[in-house]
Parts: C-alpha cells; structure tokens; sequence
C-alpha cells in the first residue's frame, strides 16, 4: 500500500515514509492509494471477534507492507489494553466511552499507535527524530505519554497558552525525559500553522528529521477507525440504522469512521457536532468553504477554525457535495446550549458528559429530530474530570479524581514560552 499527497504534487511514499515524515513536501496530507472492503463475513461474525482482531483486520491492508504480522499484532495488544464501552443514555442513544486510557481521551489510541510504529522504524535508524505537534488540548497529553522514553524520538508539544484545561495542561508540561511543551502566545490555529510551517522549512530539514503527531499523520489518524468497529460490535444486534455523532475539532476521528464505513461496516449516516468553531456546518449548508480564525468555547479541544482533515473527507467523496451530504450533516452549538445539554443529560439519565461529548449529544439529537426510527451513539472523547470546573459549575456533583490523572496533580510544569514562528524555529536549530 503506497500513499500519495491530497496536493498531487510529490511522490507517493510508504506508509513508513508517510509517518516519518508526517506531511508531503508539497504540505498536503497522505492518503492511502486504495480501500478495499473487508468481507460480509467479518461484518456477520464480528460479535465474535476480540477488539484486537478487529483492528488487526481493519488496520492490515494499511500498514502491512512495512510492520510483519507478528508486530503489528504485539503493537495491537499494547495499544488496546484498555476497554471502549457502549452505555446507553436514553431510548435509542447511547455513548461510545473513549476515555478509559491513561490520558482520559480517545487520542490514546492514535498516539499510543504510531508511537509503537515510529519505536519499531526508528530501531535501525541512526538519526534522530523530532515529532512535532500542536495541541487545542487533549492531544499534548496523549501524545507525550505515547512517545515517553521513544528510543531515537523528542516530542516538542506546541500549546495555545490559557487556552487548554489545567489537567491537560499538566499532562503535556509535567513528563520531561524526550518531551518538551512550548507554550504559545495565541489559539491553537496559531500552533498548527506553526508546524506546518515547519514541515517545509529547508533550513531544518536539512539538520533534523521532523514528523507530526496530530491527526494529519496517518499512523495517529487511521487506527481512530478502531472505535467505530468496536462500537459496531456492542450494538449490532439492536436492529434500527446506526449513526454516529462526532464532536469534532479537526476532523480526524470522524474521517476515520468514514473510512470503517468505507470498509464495509454498515452504518447509516455521521453527525459532525461543532462548537461555535462552525467552518465545517456552514460549508454543509452552503456548499462554500471558508475558514476563520477559531473561538474560544468551554469545549476548547474543538477550537479549530481551519480542520485539516475535512479535505481528507472530501475526498472520500470525490469532492462531490451531493455524495457528501447524504453521508453527513453537520451542526453548531453554542457554550449555553453545550451546559443546557450536561445538564439534561444529568437529569434524565444521571450521566456526566464532558463538554465535548454534550455538543455530539446535541448533534445527534439535532439529526434525530427528522430521523428517529435510528440508534444513535454519541462519542465521550474525554472523562469529564479533564474539564473539571465546566463540570462541577454546571451539574450538582463532584467529581472524584481517577488515577490516570492524580499522577499529575501537583508535579511542576515546565514549559518554554514563545510567540512567533521564529522562535521555534530557534529553538529547534538550537536546542
């Protein structure tokens, strides 16, 4: 399996090549050459089948050129030590959990994957490689506890300061070894325009290898098809069509369902559920694309102005609108009707959703207004304790604190303040 540049402007690459170095040379996102569905057979049986088979056998045809079978089952079994539960909340909806990792959000996964990918490449490698990667919140912290102690790998974490919660905060500042957290001074579209930057400045490429952990590297976006699968799995018996709904920041991880239903999994629609942050909706309902800079909302993880997977998205659909619309619909919430939603949800169900998880509850609710003979999941990206005083202002409960994130309570952050992309670029020549 080769993959090629969405920009159609340099060669195509392996999908090792495609990891190490994260964006095309010509800054486009890799794509694999083809998708080929899975049989009915795996569809008709999966109940049957372990998560870790499961994703053996979604995951294989993408990687199986470059990583033996006997690797990429030992990666699996790491990666997916953890379980992905279906509760349901109310008649015909229910919740995919995808926070019972060690960072408490559904980025483990993908961060734990291409960590184990990038070890196994780097083990004959003589150069070292620096994964650099923008965070609007949850992806810091996965990311650096994936890549801690990565043999021949620094992770350097970009952060919008004042703009992440304190315990993902913590997360990403407070690991030190081969991770380092540069705090910047503006939003999170700011970080990313940084990194991109980065991957086509000739002056680093020529001393350093540098590769990306956010979700335009393949090997971070792809194994997130994973949950969808499982998912599949839990609820395939209940009879009505399946939607998903997908808070959704820069588009990743629901472009990774599509690409399960690509695969074969029967599934009758995708919400993408967005905060005021709404380039995406308004592109649904006029058929214009037009990003913006991002806005500051309680669900901060999805302050994304200009998500870099929704091209990845298009063309799936081959940029066809018309395809496009009858696959998914996209809506926009604002911060009231995010905390009206926790809310409810605690009153009807006694469920605590994190803010993130609440606006994919709207959306689903939303898509269900006109389709109601559906079973809806909503997808609950991170624990609420990671939004903690969102939480705890909005419902009567406190919450207790989970292992996971106790470890960090109370270690230092350290952290390196910069402003511009210049003072990156210093400090990777310089560090």
């Amino acid at each position: 399996m080769n993959y090629y540049s969405l920009n159609k402007q340099a060669p195509k690459v392996s999908f090792k090549d495609a990891v190490v170095k994260g964006i095309a040379p010509d800054r486009g996102l890799y794509f694999p050459e083809s998708i080929v569905q899975l049989p009915d057979s795996f569809f008709n049986g999966i109940e049957n089948l372990s998560n870790q088979d499961i994703a053996f056998n979604a995951i294989y045809q993408f990687v199986s050129d470059d990583i033996p079978n006997e690797k990429l089952k030992e990666i699996l079994t790491v990666v997916l030590d953890f379980d992905f539960p279906v509760v349901s909340v109310e008649e015909n909806i229910a919740t995919l959990e995808l926070f019972h990792g060690p960072t408490m959000a559904f980025k483990d996964v993908g961060a734990r994957f291409m960590a184990n990918c990038l070890g196994y490449f780097s083990q004959d490698a003589t150069n070292e490689v620096t994964v650099l990667v923008a965070t609007s919140g949850d992806t810091g912290g996965a990311v650096a506890n994936g890549f801690l102690g990565v043999e021949g790998v620094k992770v350097v974490i970009l952060y919008p300061s004042g703009k992440v919660s304190d315990i993902q905060e913590r997360q990403l500042t407070t690991l030190g070894q081969n991770i380092t957290a540069l705090e910047v001074d503006g939003t999170f579209d700011d970080c990313q325009k940084m990194v991109k930057t980065a991957f086509i400045d000739q002056d680093l490429l020529q001393v350093m290898q540098l590769t990306s952990a956010n979700s335009i590297n393949v090997a971070r976006w792809l194994p997130q098809l994973f949950y969808f699968l499982f998912a599949y799995k839990q609820v395939k018996s209940q009879g009505n069509d399946i939607i998903f709904s997908v808070p959704s920041g820069n588009f990743g991880n629901i472009c990774a369902g599509m690409v399960a239903q690509r695969l074969g999994m029967p599934v009758k629609h995708f919400v993408a559920a967005t905060n005021v942050n709404d380039t995406v909706p308004e592109f649904m309902s006029t058929g214009e694309y037009k990003p913006k800079p991002s806005t500051a909302t309680i669900s901060n993880a999805m302050d994304v102005g200009d998500p870099s997977n929704f091209i990845r998205i298009r063309h799936l659909f081959d940029d066809d609108f018309e395809a496009l619309s009858k696959n998914l619909s996209s809506f926009t919430f604002s911060d009231e009707e995010t905390k009206e939603a926790m809310k409810s949800i605690y009153d009807k169900s006694n469920y605590i959703t994190d803010p993130h998880s609440a606006v994919g509850y709207l959306g689903l609710k939303k898509y269900k207004e006109n389709n109601p003979d559906t079973y809806g999941i909503f997808l609950e990206t991170a624990h609420p304790v990671k939004f903690l005083d969102v939480v705890e202002e909005t419902i009567p409960e406190k919450l207790s604190i989970p292992p996971q994130i106790q470890k960090v309570m109370g270690k230092k952050k350290e952290s390196i303040s910069i402003q511009t992309y210049e003072h990156l670029k210093d400090f990777l020549l310089n560090r």
